[in-house]
């Protein structure tokens, strides 16, 4: 029996390791977030302006790239349990999740306050 590597190589005529080496070999993963934020202040903030009378968090004056901050949203939309989005610096989270995100921010070394 052949590798289904090789019968799909052989559909649609390419070599498998030919292809395997030309891969590009691991990417570099995006840099540490915390690094980036070094000591600066976070803030955690509770809008409710402009949202049909609905609550969001934002943490404002992140200092990471935008990889780093959308994996640091995602890992911080998980443990609160919401949704949200990461962008220009800044993390939305929907509804009133302060307490639960400065915990979290915290226990990762993060300097957090609540404004």
């Amino acid at each position: 029996m052949e590798d289904w590597k090789q019968r799909l190589g052989q559909a649609f005529g390419i070599d498998p390791e030919a292809a395997r080496a030309s891969a590009p070999q691991g990417e570099e993963a995006p840099a540490d977030a915390l690094a980036q934020q070094g000591k600066a202040m976070v803030n955690i903030v509770l809008e409710k302006k402009g949202r049909a009378g609905k609550q969001a968090t934002i943490i404002t004056e992140l200092l990471a790239d935008d990889d780093a901050l959308k994996q640091l949203a995602s890992e911080l939309k998980q443990h609160c349990g919401t949704g949200g989005s990461a962008r220009g610096g800044e993390i939305l989270l929907q509804g009133d999740c302060r307490d639960k995100a400065l915990q979290w921010l915290r226990e990762r070394g993060f300097k957090a306050r609540i404004i």
